[in-house]
């Protein structure tokens, strides 16, 4: 593979970088290559796989699904480049003023892959589909309140959308554009995968390979670029990183610390550093001993030095987090304390609780940087009379049936706005709930806030819940990451993107060319 990438891999690149940068001007009329997107070629993904094959369900990803659904899907809502809801599909969208029913309005002429107009039919459809009880999605609990026998045609572009009386969801922006692709009434996953997303399926071999060629009707006028599009499943990050170095991939999305400055160091490739909220934390059992004692929790939360967990695990892509999510969030609450390192008072803390001769506690992980993670949150442990045993286990099983199980695990999840955060991890009806956190009055101002249409009103109330959570949650969160794409320096439109999926929107990409 070396010698390959020593005669051949150079080729692409070779003599333009050198004395110049990507759309300058180069020495002595040197070829560069151009910022100016044009249409044309084979863009090649590397995505890891896991432990199983993925799919091609719009509403129940399997493994690397979802990243395939940013090319197969389109949604009424998309994520911007800030993390934030911005109009797709949809013309218009409206919330009453209790956020029991939503209206949301079409673009006029939208189509399909297989050339059928977008209807009202087709939102229905796709709703109900994710909703449906026997398809079991693990994404239809984030509806919980849809009253789902009263979606309602208002005309062929128009939908009435309700929700139960006091469980509201303004919310739904943020959770159907995560999983709410938009399929047509004939839709099957297996036989006929159609969506209205920049590319049409040409093949696709579970396990392996995915192809998907131009869709011109996209709704985006002028988009996308490339002819076609390739997703090539890895079960390893080495193997991922040898194919990128060999050429046989020109894009590696959410590439590991570790191998940062390999990359940094290579003149062929660029790596795109996005400041995102994906968070990283340690989890504890509030229904399990040492830590349904508030003080043990407390403490916890005091021994970790996060300005040593950001530079160690992040290799300081990244910052320190207070022990809340969704900074971004214009809701969220900036004006609690930011915690710091206090040995002393976690000590204290610790004797109170009944363990000054020392405590022992198993933190379980699943590898990568949560493993690292554990490893340097063990030392900090050791000066406050913590004994921390660091246990590996495989990703399924950590994941798996236990997932909900561990009394002190790893965790952590992607860049996502506060209320569709808090039902995915901590809130009153969580789908993930790993700390078994559990507040009246905090569920209360979840339910509050989800009724809430205006921002202000919900500030306050998501203000207060944060209070709640940082004082007394299980979830000790010490940092947020930035997410690293590794990309062929001939690619372009790979911009920084809040949401850490800058490497996945194949819609914004291109093939840079040459010119002298």
């Amino acid at each position: 593979m070396r010698a390959g990438l020593a005669a051949g891999g150079g080729l692409v690149l070779g003599g333009l970088l050198p004395g110049c940068s990507d759309g300058g001007k180069a020495p002595d009329g040197a070829a560069v290559l151009t910022d100016t997107p044009r249409r044309g070629g084979t863009v090649r993904f590397g995505v890891i796989e896991g432990g199983q094959a993925g799919n091609l369900d719009a509403h129940k990803p399997v493994g690397s699904g979802a990243f395939r659904g940013w090319a197969l899907y389109a949604k009424l809502w998309e994520w911007g480049l800030d993390a934030r809801p911005k109009l797709a599909l949809a013309e218009e969208t409206e919330v009453n003023a209790d956020a029991t029913e939503w209206t949301i309005r079409l673009h006029k002429g939208l189509e399909f892959h297989h050339g059928k107009t977008i209807t009202a039919d087709d939102v229905i459809f796709s709703l109900l589909r994710l909703t449906d009880p026997q398809l079991a999605s693990p994404y239809a609990g984030y509806l919980y309140s849809l009253l789902r026998n009263d979606v309602k045609k208002l005309d062929e572009r128009t939908v009435r959308i309700p929700f139960e009386k006091g469980a509201g969801l303004v919310a739904l922006a943020e959770c159907w554009m995560s999983w709410g692709g938009i399929v047509p009434t004939d839709y099957d996953p297996v036989s006929n995968v159609v969506g209205a997303g920049p590319y049409k399926l040409k093949s696709f071999t579970p396990g392996q390979r995915s192809v998907f060629t131009r869709f011109d009707n996209y709704f985006k006028a002028g988009q996308p670029y490339f002819d076609q599009v390739e997703i090539l499943d890895f079960s390893d990050q080495t193997g991922r990183l040898q194919a990128l170095q060999a050429r046989q991939i020109d894009i590696a999305p959410n590439l590991p610390f570790e191998q940062l400055a390999f990359l940094q160091a290579d003149p062929r490739f660029e790596v795109v550093a996005s400041e995102t909220d994906v968070w990283h934390s340690f989890d504890m059992n509030l229904e399990k001993a040492p830590f349904d004692d508030p003080r043990v929790r407390k403490a916890f939360r005091l021994i970790a030095d996060r300005d040593e967990l950001v530079a160690r695990v992040l290799q300081g892509q990244g910052r320190v987090a207070n022990d809340l999510y969704s900074p971004s969030d214009p809701a969220f609450n900036h004006d609690i304390p930011q915690r710091r390192q206090d040995l002393a008072e976690a000590t204290r803390l610790l004797k109170e609780a009944g363990h000054g001769n020392g405590l022992d506690v198993e933190l379980v992980t699943a590898g990568g940087a949560g493993a690292n993670a554990a490893l340097v949150f063990a030392q900090q442990a050791k000066k406050a009379g913590v004994n921390v045993t660091v246990t590996k286990v495989d990703g399924s099983i950590f994941t798996g049936p236990k997932r909900n199980d561990w009394t002190f695990s790893t965790g952590g999840s992607v860049s996502r706005p506060f209320l569709l955060t808090v039902q995915q991890h901590d809130g009153p009806r969580a789908v993930g709930n790993k700390t078994h956190f559990k507040d009246p009055r905090f569920a209360e101002l979840i339910t509050q806030a989800l009724g809430q249409p205006d921002l202000d009103k919900r500030r306050a109330l998501i203000g207060e819940a944060q209070r709640i959570q940082h004082e007394s949650g299980g979830m000790l969160i010490w940092g947020y990451s930035n997410v690293l794409d590794a990309v062929s320096k001939d690619i372009g439109g790979v911009t920084p993107d809040r949401t850490g999926f800058a490497g996945w929107r194949t819609d914004r990409i291109w093939r840079r060319s040459l010119t002298t």
